[in-house]
C-alpha cells in the first residue's frame, strides 16, 4: 500500500520498537502458526538497517526508543544477568546511529531493557548492570505480564504467570525502579488492566507507561468480541487515567492479538480504513490521559501484521487531524521525550 505522506515535517519520536533475530526460532514453533508467529516470520530479522529503512519512508522520525523483546541475551552470563546482553547490543546500534553518518536521526536514543522483578531485592544489581551497559541511554525496564487462560490467545512465545504484577516478590523488585529513577512499561491484555491499576496505586510515584492502549483482544476465544468488550476496556482506561503516574502508548492495535485488521501481514488496508478501526480506542485514550500523558508508537515490526510503517503513521495523523499544533507536538514527540528523559539527547534537533 503506497500513500502520500501526511504532515511530513511533523517531528516524531517513535517510543516503542524492537530489534531482533528470530530466524533460528521461527521453525521451532508448531504448525499451524499462531497469527503472531506468522507476523514476525515476515520480519524475523530486524536490525538497524531494517529499522532505518522503515523510519526513512517519509515521516519525520527524529529518534526512536528501543523496547525489550528478549533479543541477543548474553549466553555467557548467569541467568539473572543474561538480559544485560540485549542492552549492550542495542547500545551499539545507538552508537552507530549517533556516529553522524546518518544525519541527525537518533535510533535507540533511549533503551528499555528487562530485569526479572520476581528476583525481589536481587533485581537491584541486575538493574545496576543494565544502567552501566546502556552508557547513558538506559531508561527503564519492561516486565511483560500478558496472560490468558486460553493458550491460543498469546501463542507459544509468552508465558507470564497469572497475576504477576500482584506478586509480593515482583513488587519487592519493582520498588528498586523508583530508587534508581527508572521507568516501567507494562504490557498486559485488556482483561488484566486491573493489575496495572493496582500496581500504579501501590507505587504512586513510579512512572508507568501502559503499552498498546491496553491491548484489546480480537483473537482465539475473543474473536468477534471487540464491540461487546469496549465498555469494559473503557472503564479500565478511565480508571487508569485518574492515576497521574500512568501514561499510555497509542498504538499496538495493528497486532494480530487485536485483530484490527484481522488479516496480515501489512494487510494492504489504507490509512483511512485503519484510522476508522483504531479511532475509538485512541481517541478515548487521548481524552482520558491528555496529550501530555499519551504518545504514539509504531510497535514495529510487530505491527507489521496490520500496517506498513508509513501507512501506520498516516492513520495516526488522520485521527489527530483536528488537534492543535501543541497537542500534536506532545502526542508525537514531547510526551515520549519527557517520559523517557531524552531532552539532552535531542537538544541538537
Amino acid at each position: 500500500m503506497t500513500e502520500a505522506i501526511l504532515e511530513p515535517d511533523l517531528p516524531i519520536v517513535d517510543p516503542h520498537h524492537h530489534l531482533w533475530d528470530l530466524r533460528p526460532m521461527v521453525p521451532m514453533f508448531p504448525e499451524p502458526h499462531h497469527a503472531f508467529i506468522a507476523a514476525i516470520a515476515q520480519k524475523s530479522y530486524y536490525g538497524f538497517d531494517a529499522l532505518r529503512e522503515d523510519t526513512a519512508t517519509g515521516h519525520n522520525i527524529v529518534a526512536t526508543i528501543f523496547m525489550e523483546c528478549g533479543a541477543f541475551y548474553d549466553a555467557d552470563r548467569t541467568e539473572d544477568f543474561k538480559s544485560v546482553g540485549e542492552v549492550e547490543f542495542v547500545n551499539g546500534v545507538a552508537a552507530q546511529s549517533a556516529s553522524g553518518l546518518y544525519g541527525n536521526y537518533r535510533a535507540c536514543a533511549g533503551i528499555i531493557g528487562h530485569a526479572n522483578m520476581m528476583l525481589g531485592d536481587r533485581a537491584a544489581p541486575v538493574l545496576e548492570a543494565l544502567v552501566a551497559a546502556g552508557n547513558g541511554r538506559f531508561r527503564g525496564i519492561r516486565h511483560q505480564g500478558a496472560w490468558d487462560a486460553d493458550p491460543d490467545v498469546l501463542g507459544p512465545p509468552f508465558h507470564a504467570p497469572e497475576g504477576l504484577y500482584n506478586s509480593a516478590s515482583f513488587r519487592e523488585g519493582f520498588a528498586h525502579l523508583g530508587t534508581m529513577g527508572l521507568t516501567f512499561d507494562a504490557w498486559v491484555l485488556e482483561p488484566q488492566l486491573g493489575d496495572v491499576i493496582d500496581l500504579a496505586k501501590a507505587f504512586p510515584d513510579q512512572p508507568i507507561c501502559l503499552d498498546h492502549c491496553g491491548t484489546p483482544l480480537n483473537i482465539a476465544g475473543y474473536k468477534g468480541t471487540l464491540e461487546g468488550n469496549f465498555e469494559r476496556w473503557e472503564a479500565s482506561i478511565r480508571e487508569l487515567g485518574k492515576l497521574q503516574n500512568v501514561s499510555v502508548k497509542l498504538g499496538g492495535l495493528a497486532m494480530a492479538f487485536c485483530g484490527m485488521p484481522e488479516t496480515g501481514p501489512a494487510s494492504g488496508k489504507g490509512s483511512e480504513e485503519l484510522a476508522a478501526l483504531w479511532r475509538p480506542y485512541i481517541e478515548t485514550c487521548i481524552d482520558t490521559f491528555g496529550p501530555e500523558r499519551a504518545m504514539f508508537e509504531s510497535n514495529y515490526p510487530v505491527d507489521h501484521w496490520g500496517a506498513s510503517y508509513p501507512v501506520l503513521w498516516n492513520a495516526f495523523k488522520r485521527i489527530t487531524s483536528g488537534a492543535s499544533t501543541d497537542e500534536k507536538t506532545a502526542l508525537y514527540s514531547r510526551t515520549a521525550t519527557q517520559f523517557y528523559g531524552l531532552e539532552n539527547v535531542l537538544a541538537h534537533q
